[in-house]
């Protein structure tokens, strides 16, 4: 009996052995079928191409007898002269669009493959019927919303296209060229990049640039979805709805370790303002809630600190999908410091009018915060719109606008961008049609120059595009607009007449703010983001 399951035992130990060694029937056919199809897939096309060039040919000779086959050799010489000397942006895409579609050609191939050989459940909702994709292989360096835009990459800059269009986002490269694009189901607003978890090396840092790395979308107040996607590719990682009884206010931001996710929120029954906190680690699930101590929240941002988060309470109360503003003669707008732990409150000061909504924010480095203001009264109300404050400040502290026109702005500002190497602030406003930039020395105004439809704004300098911050030629701000503009600005020459020159600009304006545009083919929305190396 010993003897006999000894035997049985080796038996069974030979076979599994064999059978580890020896490659399943079904890779062999697997492997076996891809050599078949590509053999059959490269004579089928050299035998087209030849029964094609002979069809051609034959009639060709009924026409021109002088037809030699070589002239076919000749044409294609001369076509591949012209691709050389073609420009080397137009060649680039054209490479980058072919690897592209070689990659996708090739993980559709084997996924198809291991959706045979697996059978897995798939849990992660499908979002292909919601989203498309389309994307070429190149750095990406800002981030933004579009409000209309053309479905097929090679239709973005098609001045003749004017058909298909949508809301979607778009990565663009430091050449302010569109990246990628996705479709979105609905208009978004504000687009907030993961932080960059390890910064010690700066090496890895540059070539992780897009690397492991979200970029949350939040739909146009009042939204009940967010949306995870991918920095580098832009596709789209999941979707996030909003729990019962809320709905977002289309603004975000991430801890500076990039693990956790705070986005504004509306308790839709009590109408009281609530900051959400989602688990960057584990799909986004939402972990706890805040009261942000306010009505409306808009923008919020992560103080420099670390620990604080900085709340702009617009002081607007907003139903469940409806942007209509319910308590405009009654709103009591703030700026709200809270502890991003727990939700204490730290601080928060309240404006000179009740009207004006606390929207933007922007941080400099030492902590100071740069706020932007929507003013919901009167349009002949003159009221500061560019504020600023320090913690422990009692009030704010208003920029210093010539002759103190405020309504240039026309009661609005939409985005507000800080370069604090260089002590810069940038706002734009829509309505104004205008982007205008500051001097924090001295916190006058620079100059603003004209921008139809401007609303994002973001920083150009070193932390973009793996450059370093002494590249001053870099330095400045990004400006997008409704018109398909990207609009670079940069400040030519600070000096200490800034303020009067920004009273008469119209006698050196290009001594002052220099800029240069790229025009595509779609209506950027809202905000800009930059993705910081």
């Amino acid at each position: 009996m010993q003897t006999s399951e000894a035997h049985t035992a080796a038996i069974a130990k030979s076979h599994s052995a064999s059978s580890k060694a020896t490659p399943r029937p079904a890779d062999k056919r697997s492997n076996h079928e891809q050599l078949v199809t590509s053999a059959l897939t490269t004579l089928g096309s050299v035998l087209g191409t030849v029964a094609l060039v002979g069809i051609h040919h034959h009639y060709r000779k009924q026409h021109q007898p002088e037809a030699k086959l070589q002239d076919y050799v000749s044409g294609v010489r001369s076509q591949l002269h012209t691709l050389q000397a073609s420009s080397k942006p137009q060649l680039t895409r054209f490479r980058y669009a072919y690897q592209q579609a070689t990659a996708a050609w090739q993980r559709a191939y084997h996924d198809d493959i291991d959706d045979k050989n697996h059978d897995t459940k798939n849990t992660v909702t499908d979002l292909t019927a919601m989203h498309s994709t389309v994307m070429l292989a190149r750095p990406v360096c800002w981030v933004s919303g579009v409000a209309s835009m053309p479905k097929n990459l090679s239709l973005i800059n098609d001045d003749n296209n004017h058909d298909e269009n949508g809301f979607g986002v778009v990565g663009i490269d430091a050449d302010r060229q569109i990246v990628w694009q996705t479709t979105m189901p609905e208009r978004v607003h504000d687009i907030v990049v993961q932080p960059i978890l390890n910064r010690q090396n700066n090496q890895n840092r540059s070539n992780t640039h897009n690397r492991q790395r979200d970029v949350v979308v939040l739909g146009r107040r009042p939204s009940e979805s967010f949306w995870v996607l991918d920095t580098a590719t832009g596709q789209v990682k999941l979707a996030i709805k909003a729990a019962d009884n809320r709905h977002f206010y289309g603004h975000a931001c991430y801890s500076l370790d990039g693990s956790k996710l705070y986005v504004t929120e509306n308790d839709t029954i009590s109408l009281a303002g609530k900051i959400g906190i989602y688990d960057a680690h584990d799909n986004y699930s939402k972990v706890a809630e805040f009261d942000s101590h306010g009505i409306g929240p808009h923008e919020l941002i992560m103080h420099s600190d670390g620990e604080t988060l900085v709340i702009a309470n617009g002081g607007i109360k907003t139903e469940q999908a409806s942007r209509e503003e319910l308590n405009l003669d009654t709103m009591r707008p703030s700026l709200t410091y809270l502890s991003r732990h727990d939700g204490t409150l730290l601080e928060q000061i309240i404006p000179e009018h009740n009207q004006m909504s606390v929207r933007h924010l922007a941080i400099h480095e030492d902590g100071t915060v740069m706020i932007g203001i929507q003013f919901q009264g009167e349009k002949h109300i003159n009221v500061p719109l560019v504020l600023t404050h320090h913690r422990g400040d009692p009030d704010f502290k208003p920029l210093v606008m010539p002759n103190n026109q405020w309504q240039c702005f026309h009661q609005y500002i939409a985005s507000v961008a800080v370069d604090s190497e260089r002590n810069l602030l940038c706002v734009t406003t829509p309505i104004g049609g205008c982007a205008a930039i500051y001097d924090l020395n001295t916190r006058m105004l620079i100059d603003a120059v004209r921008l139809p439809d401007c609303a994002g704004a973001s920083l150009v300098a070193g932390q973009v595009s793996g450059q370093t911050k002494s590249n001053h030629g870099a330095s400045g701000f990004i400006v997008s607009d409704g018109h398909g503009k990207l609009t670079r600005l940069r400040v030519n020459t600070l000096s200490v007449e800034t303020s009067d020159v920004a009273e008469s600009n119209s006698k050196h304006p290009a001594d002052i703010i220099v800029q240069d545009s790229q025009i595509h083919n779609m209506s950027f929305d809202n905000h800009l983001q930059a993705v910081l190396a």
